[in-house]
């Protein structure tokens, strides 16, 4: 079962501006693992790309920032969905995912609560190979 995307929010400040060193070798992982298509490229004033999934876009640029600091919150309306559909495309552990693990939830994806705020959101994370780190979130009731 493919897990829908709902929402994209940037951690800083533009979800069609993310910093990336390089648009070519990135591209790839989106695709592939994220389940993203490219909808546009631009050469000027740098490389860029929107890419689209379920009806909402991030945008990908070889724009100077720092990958490491930047990345995004995704809303899902299925967190172990999205799991399952990102391992099923090749999608790797990550060393951070089992300093998230929680007692009784899933090793491979560290699903944790996210109650910071309200409402709270079943959440695992992850690190693309350019840096930038993603949240993927499931509204919990």
């Amino acid at each position: 079962m493919k897990a829908v995307f709902k929402t994209a929010y940037p951690y800083l400040e533009d979800a069609l501006n993310l910093p990336v060193e390089n648009l070519e070798a990135a591209l790839p992982f989106y695709e592939t693992i994220m389940g993203f298509q490219v909808l546009s490229r631009k050469e000027t004033p740098c490389k860029s790309a929107v890419l689209g999934r379920d009806g909402i876009q991030i945008g990908l640029a070889e724009n100077g920032g720092d990958p490491s600091q930047e990345g995004g919150f995704f809303e899902v309306d299925n967190a172990e969905a999205a799991f399952d559909e990102l391992k099923s495309n090749g999608l790797t552990k990550h060393p951070s995912w089992l300093e998230r693990k929680s007692p009784g939830e899933r090793e491979e994806a560290g699903f944790s609560i996210d109650q910071h705020s309200a409402p709270s959101f079943k959440v695992f994370f992850v690190v693309a190979p350019d840096g930038l780190c993603y949240c993927l979130g499931e509204r919990q009731s």
